[in-house]
């Protein structure tokens, strides 16, 4: 039997808000003054405002703004279907080498293999999209996996048991026409701000990735482009300024003045001040949604 396990939660979507922006204001501890009793308040135009209907009217507009804002991007709004994904999890591998099957089958042609360690030594993650389950026991027995590389988008099967997969909560959604990102925690947005995405001729590419590692780009002076700090993703442009070329990278950048804007070679800039909130809080195999 083939099953996914579905993360299914709500957002904004692509809109213009920043976490920090969306953050209720604390109200000043000056209160207006009303006006001694059987005063009246006459704004500029209308009818004169009795004392009572000026209260109502306030309590009015203090319930309306308490809607707006349990209705605005992270506190708890409903998200697009462009930010939710379905997935089983991500994790490392349990062997030291894995075939990568074309189909849930130990005779399918074998299309590509997973190596458990990277050439610097760190684990290589897997992003696993799918399974098979056995009937009599309802474990699975085949995962379908996320193939980082060229052409983006390859997929295929694994043994269950190389994996050791875990639950993922977390995930980044880049929104490359809005020039937007967004990154959320189960169903809270924690954050969201201006990227710079690929010019045209070197697109950011659109799909379901993870980021595969992280590093500080401080280490070599050559690496600057990438701000305060990188992340490295399952996925390939046509062209990268990223060490060792063609990966995409979701990194820092020292010319903020050009978020927003259709840029880079098709990496996905944001403002040092978000990469380096989304430095700790996001781990190697978070799922990566790049739409239009």
């Amino acid at each position: 039997m083939l099953h996914t396990a579905s993360l299914r939660v709500r957002s904004c979507q692509h809109t213009t808000c920043n976490m920090q922006d969306l953050t209720p204001r604390a109200h000043s501890n000056e209160e207006l003054p009303l006006p001694p009793a059987g005063d009246t308040l006459r704004p500029g135009m209308g009818k004169p405002l009795t004392i009572g209907r000026w209260l109502a009217a306030a309590a009015g507009a203090a319930l309306l703004l308490a809607f707006a804002l349990a209705l605005a991007p992270g506190a708890g709004a409903g998200s697009s279907r462009a930010s939710s994904i379905d997935i089983v999890g991500s994790g490392t591998l349990a062997w030291e080498r894995v075939a990568v099957r074309a189909k849930p089958s130990a005779g399918a042609k074998q299309i590509a293999v997973f190596t458990q360690f990277r050439p610097d030594f760190r684990p290589n993650y897997v992003l696993a999209l799918a399974q098979v389950t056995n009937r009599k026991t309802g474990k699975p027995t085949w995962y379908k996996v996320s193939i980082p590389g060229r052409p983006n988008g390859r997929t295929g099967w694994v043994r269950a048991a190389s994996l050791e997969l875990r639950p993922v909560h977390k995930r980044l959604v880049i929104y490359r026409g809005a020039r937007r990102f967004e990154f959320w925690d189960g169903n809270k947005l924690v954050r969201s701000g201006k990227v710079a995405v690929g010019k045209p001729g070197a697109e950011t590419p659109l799909g379901l990735f993870y980021i595969t590692s992280k590093f500080n780009p401080s280490i070599d002076p050559n690496w600057a482009i990438l701000g305060a700090y990188a992340f490295e993703t399952s996925a390939y442009s046509k062209l990268s300024d990223w060490p060792g070329g063609g990966v995409v990278g979701v990194h820092g950048t020292p010319w903020p003045w050009l978020l927003g804007k259709a840029v880079s070679h098709g990496c996905v800039r944001l403002h040092n001040d978000n990469i380096q909130f989304l430095r700790s809080r996001v781990p190697v195999g978070t799922p990566v949604k790049i739409v239009r």
